[in-house]
């Protein structure tokens, strides 16, 4: 049994038929069961289905189903010795599959059951044997092609309406039923039409595709209907976390029905947490809100700066708006006209950005729970405004308002969970604040905030308190908050005193960065078990207390920059679960003495270690089982003169970064595995050996389809990058194809050369505001797709950048670009920005093209060499600096 889910429109249909089609003639019997969802709303629609499916497969047209119950026996009894193909189209809910599969078990062996739904939700009763498939939006090659065989019916588009076509694409973002009827309504139209059809659709959508969009709306219950709403109105982009806690004080049950909306394909939640919907979606739901009035104030809710700006300036506010988003693409300044909120009695979602006030006002609605109001332009709250059932305040860069106004005593704050102020220049102090349910407090930047009192916030989750550079005393209190899982003081700067000890339970993330002036880290007590991060890079910190050892589930701990560290206590060895690690100091006690401490443990999940600017031995280096793991290994500033063989033996080592160790002479050899190294500012390095080394393994790494299949997986993605000094051309690289313009072409058969590398020599040009080289690869004219960068170092004079990618990456970017026998690739280059920091003298792309369709094969003798227009200089004799870029 397989089933396949996705977003209406997004092709199910169309790739169950096209997977029947393919195999349905290795099955005894066969059938394709259309529109189950459709037809199954009633027991006569059932009925009709079951007779359907077992008059075509037993070819008895004859034959009736009593009822539903009979229906299922008689599936199972007649076809249970059959070797089955079956497809269930359009399914939305579980008892529709249970009407024509029953118990599941009964099945003849070598059948197939595939199920298309809507509903992933639908699909967990197949159990966790069987596949799951979900049909994602078709990529730009895909909806180009689609696009443009409906209406040129070719597969490649007249140059006329390439831009045009573009936008529409653009807009369909991938959607195949979207793709199909704009591009079938269009063809044989001019330029003009298309233009004019596409402004129409971006505001009043295609009637066909909202109604096909609609159906998974209509099958919602109400509350489902009001987050989903929601999120299209205004909460898309937002965190799903926090618009949870808004949701759930309004009786909207969040947790469960997201989950719902997220079965159903209506919304998604990125790997961030992120709540997003397709743009299509989105314009669907607003649809919806749109057809509830033609006046907006009888809308339930209001997302158009021009429909918020007349009802707020024409006082035409009513008890019917829920959500209300104030937002101008430039600042402007508004007069209120009377009280328009007032009215609003249902208003629960208030955001106002770029919008200046000019006069205050006396109302708020009491029923707000998110106020988001950037710039807020009074000192206090409206003073009829009771913020009570506020869940959510985020008042930043708001130059006026004072926290003494705002948390008045008397008030109860039991649903505040989420505060917002950044950058607000009057807040002088955190007073007292009696919000028991409070879990987030954010008043980063609040640079006059002087002290942090006793805080009645016995569920604080989260204080942010980054940027308050007056800021001196943390109360001591704040150190007993067992619920508090997120504490940043990053540049504090004037933070001197911190509790004694700290005793934070839930604490997860701790951020101490640039508090100059903290000389002393607090006791840490045996419960704090779940600290997972301790950022405190740049901090005045002397020492770090014995009790560190306390946090056996740090994974990172920053201490670089940390000038006044004089020690690492002996207990750090029992942070084994820790990931990263970075100092640099020459007044900590030498690393010799500090990792042979270490002989009997060892840091067994280190994955990156970073030393910077001091003098170091690296006896370390002799014993990489201290480190099994580690992937990435800096070294920057350092004083080392030599690094040993044993380097070679860290096996899983992907990175070593040298950057401006001045003394450095040698690398006697790099691990197997290396993808990246950077040596720029390594002007004592022996270069050509370790040119020769990199081009061991590059090579290698073109001998090897197991190094092109697994080492492009880990952590530096897919490409190899090497950054050395000086700017000569090793004889291995021997590029084909050389230029002194920003881009290069050649020609490849069906598959990608096995052999691709591209090479920069460049000198740094200083300039205030250095710029990012940026590499693109073009195939058939498709769009140009970044294949890497490099980004200036200030230390660095003339560099040799190499770099490569894998050829399973390459080889995908040729067979999503219509490839044929004879494909263009083009490579080329820019600056952004395009200021002149990089003197480009010379580069190239070596790679086995087809180019002298003469020969069956190039040598790797023969070069192509490209000059542009202001030089003659044939690019193989030697290197001759050229006019900076």
């Amino acid at each position: 049994m397989l089933g396949i889910h996705g977003l209406g429109g997004v092709g199910k249909t169309t790739i169950a038929k096209a997977v029947y089609n393919r195999i349905f003639d290795r099955f005894d019997k066969s059938y394709f069961l259309e529109n189950v969802r459709e037809k199954s709303w009633t027991t006569n629609g059932i009925i009709q289905l079951q007779e359907t499916l077992l008059s075509k497969i037993l070819q008895d047209p004859y034959l009736k189903v009593d009822s539903v119950p009979k229906g299922i026996e008689l599936i199972m009894d007649r076809l249970c010795h059959t070797r089955l193909l079956l497809i269930l189209d359009d399914v939305d809910k579980l008892n529709q599959i249970d009407n024509f599969l029953g118990s599941y078990d009964w099945f003849s062996s070598g059948s197939r059951i595939i199920i298309t739904t809507r509903d992933k939700q639908v699909l967990t009763t197949l159990g966790k044997d069987h596949l799951v498939y979900e049909v994602k939006e078709l990529n730009q090659r895909e909806a180009h092609e689609l696009f443009s065989l409906h209406t040129f019916r070719m597969n490649k588009l007249g140059e006329d309406y390439l831009e045009v076509a573009k936008q529409i694409i653009h807009y369909a973002n991938g959607l195949p039923l979207a793709l199909i009827i704009i591009g079938s309504d269009l063809c044989g139209k001019n330029i003009q039409e298309w233009e004019n059809a596409l402004e129409k659709h971006k505001k009043i959508p295609h009637q066909e595709i909202q109604e096909r969009l609609k159906i998974s709306y209509n099958g919602l219950e109400k509350i489902e209907k009001d987050i989903f709403l929601n999120v299209a109105c205004f909460f898309k982009g937002f965190e799903e976390d926090y618009v949870t806690n808004i949701l759930e004080t309004c009786n909207l049950y969040p947790h469960y029905g997201i989950r719902k909306l997220i079965d159903k394909c209506l919304i998604t939640v990125n790997e961030y947490g992120i709540l997003s919907m397709h743009d299509l979606l989105q314009q669907m739901g607003r649809e919806i809100v749109q057809q509830e009035s033609e006046s907006p104030e009888n809308r339930s809710r209001i997302w158009c700066y021009e429909d918020a700006y007349e009802v707020l300036t024409r006082n035409m506010g009513t008890d019917k708006i829920q959500a209300m988003i104030l937002r101008s693409p430039e600042p402007v300044t508004m007069k209120l006209q009377g009280e328009p909120f007032e009215r609003m009695k249902n208003l629960k979602f208030l955001l106002v950005e770029n919008v200046h006030i000019c006069e205050e006002f006396q109302y708020l609605p009491n029923g707000l729970r998110l106020l988001e109001w950037h710039k807020f332009p009074f000192s206090s709250w409206p003073s009829k405004y009771c913020p009570q059932k506020l869940v959510a305040l985020n008042m930043s860069w708001s130059s006026c308002i004072k926290m003494e106004t705002i948390f008045k005593q008397g008030i109860q704050l039991t649903n505040l969970k989420h505060i917002h102020l950044q950058e607000c220049d009057s807040i002088t102090e955190l007073p007292k604040l009696c919000a028991p349910n409070l879990k987030t407090l954010d008043l980063s930047s609040c640079t006059e905030l002087v002290t942090v009192h006793e805080l009645c916030v016995t569920n604080l989750e989260t204080l942010n308190l980054s940027f308050c550079y007056k800021l001196v005393t943390v109360h001591e209190s704040v150190g007993f908050l067992d619920r508090l899982r997120i504490w940043d003081l990053q540049y504090c700067m004037s933070l001197q005193n911190l509790p004694n000890n700290l005793k934070l339970k839930s604490l997860e993330g701790f951020n101490l960065e640039h508090c100059s002036m903290l000389e002393k880290f607090p006791n840490i007590h045996q419960e704090m078990k779940r600290l997972e991060n301790l950022h405190l890079s740049e901090s005045g910190i002397k020492g770090l207390p014995s009790s560190i050892g306390y946090l056996t589930q740090l994974t990172g701990l920053w201490l670089k920059g940390c000038h006044n560290l004089r020690d690492l206590p002996n207990s750090i060895y029992k942070l084994q679960m820790l990931e990263f690690l970075s100092f640099d100091t020459a007044k900590l006690r030498p690393l010799c003495n500090f990792f042979d401490g270490l002989s009997e443990y060892g840091f067994p999940s280190l994955r990156e270690l970073y030393i910077y600017e001091c003098g170091i031995e690296l006896e370390f280096l002799m014993k990489p089982n201290y480190f099994p793991v580690l992937k990435v290994l800096s070294l920057s500033g350092t004083d080392i003169v030599s690094i040993p063989e044993s380097l070679h033996r860290f096996t899983t080592l992907e990175c070593l970064d040298i950057r401006s160790c001045k003394q450095l002479r040698q690398i006697l050899r790099l691990p197997q595995f290396i993808k990246r190294v950077d040596a720029r500012g390594c002007a004592s390095l022996d270069a050509s050996r370790l040119l020769n080394q990199i081009g061991e393994i590059l090579c290698e790494g073109e001998r090897s389809d197991i190094l092109s299949r697994d080492l492009f997986l880990f952590h530096w993605g897919d490409e190899h990058s090497f950054m050395v000094p000086g700017t000569e051309i090793p004889r291995w690289l021997n590029c084909k194809h050389q230029s002194v313009g920003n881009s290069i072409s050649f020609c490849v058969g069906r598959k990608f050369p096995n052999v691709f590398a591209f090479y920069f020599a460049l000198g740094l040009v200083p300039h205030p505001s250095p710029a990012v080289l940026n590499v693109y690869l073009s195939i058939n004219g498709f769009e140009k797709v970044l294949i890497n960068f490099l980004t200036p170092y200030r230390d660095a004079s003339d560099t040799l950048w190499i770099s490569s990618r894998s050829h399973l990456k390459l080889q995908k970017l040729l067979n999503e670009s219509n490839p044929s026998d004879y494909n263009h690739v083009e490579v080329t280059y820019g600056l952004i920005p395009p200021v002149p920091t990089l003197e480009f003298r010379r580069w190239g792309v070596k790679v086995e093209c087809i180019c002298c369709p003469q020969k069956s094969s190039i040598s790797s003798s023969m070069a192509l060499t490209l000059v542009d227009n202001d030089s003659h200089s044939n690019l193989n004799l030697p290197l001759k600096k050229r006019r900076k870029y």
